[in-house]
């Protein structure tokens, strides 16, 4: 295994990172702008980046979109739709769709249809409202009246589609994890206290460089997780998933909850964009669970 990205996939980081530094949310009050919100799903739209299976990208491509995604806070559908896109192009169905979960849509704004595999079926259906949730970047809402089936797909196709669906979350986390670090990294270069700044504190030095350590761990694990989606066998990538699933959602909830420490009094505030990445990081650590149990080698 190869860990270094290609040229090719250093461009579409760059890329997502650009879309997602200019149009995603800068602040709390931001998520509810309107204007924002329409022009980024443009953008996101135009780059045809929910269909990048469907035109022959690998794991790692889709998990680089989704961390840079997650980094950014980008509040319109992503990881529903890609994954609802690996599912299409192996029943030939191309109308618009994110994905369900134990029959309820994720992903959701702007999407009226959803799919969701049982089994080795995939099924779809209608989408209800909207409903508010704890991830305030991603919207849910309850399927709407009977699911009709759509087709099945090969045993082994299900189960690398469930492995992708690890490591888009894992991917996610990733994201929300450096960005949330970012963000208490940058409050303590300008935050004083006693004539200096709090990150010349090794109170505070020492939270955020182990910070710092379980991400590159993330890192590490997510890059295997991805790569081994198309290159390994379906129940080793699976297991590779589960695994990296494990780490980075425990690493994850540990940076975020850094991070609003590290913001002091004002990081359990709501103008903190603190308790956003935190509250993203609990529900990706939802979607799609693993337990420890799953797993044949134990992680402390």
């Amino acid at each position: 295994m190869d860990v270094r990205l290609t040229s090719e996939q250093r461009q579409l980081r760059d890329a997502a990172a650009k879309l997602a530094a200019d149009l995603g949310p800068d602040s709390v009050p931001e998520l509810s702008v309107t204007d924002r919100i329409e022009r980024l799903e443009k953008a996101v739209d135009a780059t045809g980046w929910r269909a990048l299976r469907s035109d022959g990208a690998s794991g790692v491509e889709v998990a680089i979109v989704a961390e840079e995604f997650g980094r950014g806070l980008v509040d319109v559908p992503f990881l529903g739709p890609v994954l609802a896109d690996e599912l299409c192009r192996h029943v030939r169905d191309e109308e618009p769709a994110t994905i369900a979960v134990h029959d309820e849509a994720v992903d959701v704004r702007g999407f009226r249809r959803a799919l969701t595999l049982h089994g080795q079926e995939v099924l779809a259906g209608r989408v209800a409202a909207a409903v508010p949730g704890a991830d305030l970047t991603r919207h849910h809402a309850e399927l709407s009246g009977p699911l009709e089936p759509l087709g099945s797909v090969p045993a082994g196709a299900a189960v690398r589609w469930q492995a992708l669906a690890l490591v888009v979350t894992c991917a996610d986390l990733v994201g929300v994890s450096r960005g949330a670090h970012a963000l208490a990294c940058e409050y303590a270069k300008v935050r004083e206290q006693y004539g200096a700044a709090i990150g010349s504190y090794q109170a505070v030095a020492h939270l955020l460089a182990e910070g710092l350590a379980l991400i590159e761990g993330s890192v590490s694990v997510l890059r295997h997780a991805a790569w081994a989606v198309d290159e390994l066998s379906p129940e080793e990538a699976l297991r590779a998933a589960r695994i990296a699933k494990i780490y980075t959602a425990r690493a994850a909830r540990t940076v975020c909850e850094t991070a609003v420490q590290v913001h002091g009094g004002i990081g359990n505030t709501w103008d903190c964009l603190a308790h956003v990445y935190l509250r993203r990081a609990l529900t990706s650590t939802e979607l799609f669970p693993v337990r420890i149990e799953e797993i044949s080698s134990g992680l402390s």
